[in-house]
């Protein structure tokens, strides 16, 4: 079951497609988290709602939000797909402990072993403002995002 508005987001350190720590609690009092969780790189629907983020970036990396996309590919492939789709913003890897922040967040599928479609609008106090999860064929509505951002 996912983590529900209202609730504090819990903390998660992973590295993005460059080896790089990342810690959600280091945007804590500065931005606005979009945290968004899918399946895999490299596959159809993942790729079209990333680069749909890509297309539309400057709603969702700027002085005010920060987006997170996390999967559980190994950095070594997120930084692969990375490059080949030119996506600039982190993507995380819930790769080891396999699946941990995802299931910190209850998107965690265990019979698939990979994350379902999780996103969570997270506020600079690091409280869940608004969530949205969607099983692993259904691509998610990135106007939803920007909606949510706008209400904080």
């Amino acid at each position: 079951m996912a983590i529900e508005a209202g609730t504090k987001a819990p903390d998660i350190e992973l590295k993005d497609q460059h080896g790089q720590a990342v810690r959600l609690s280091d945007f804590q009092g500065k931005k606005n988290v979009v945290l968004l969780f899918y399946p895999f790189a490299f596959t159809g629907v993942c790729t079209g709602e990333l680069c749909a983020l890509r297309d539309e970036l400057p709603q969702f990396v700027n002085d005010d939000v920060q987006l997170l996309a996390v999967s559980n590919d190994s950095p070594f492939a997120l930084r692969v797909f990375a490059e080949q789709e030119g996506l600039e913003y982190p993507l995380l890897s819930d790769f080891w402990p396999h699946g941990e922040a995802s299931r910190a967040y209850g998107v965690f599928d265990e019979e698939k072993g990979c994350a379902v479609r999780g996103t969570f609008v997270i506020d600079k106090e690091g409280v869940v403002r608004w969530t949205v999860v969607n099983g692993l064929p259904d691509a998610r509505d990135l106007n939803d995002y920007v909606k949510a951002l706008e209400s904080l």
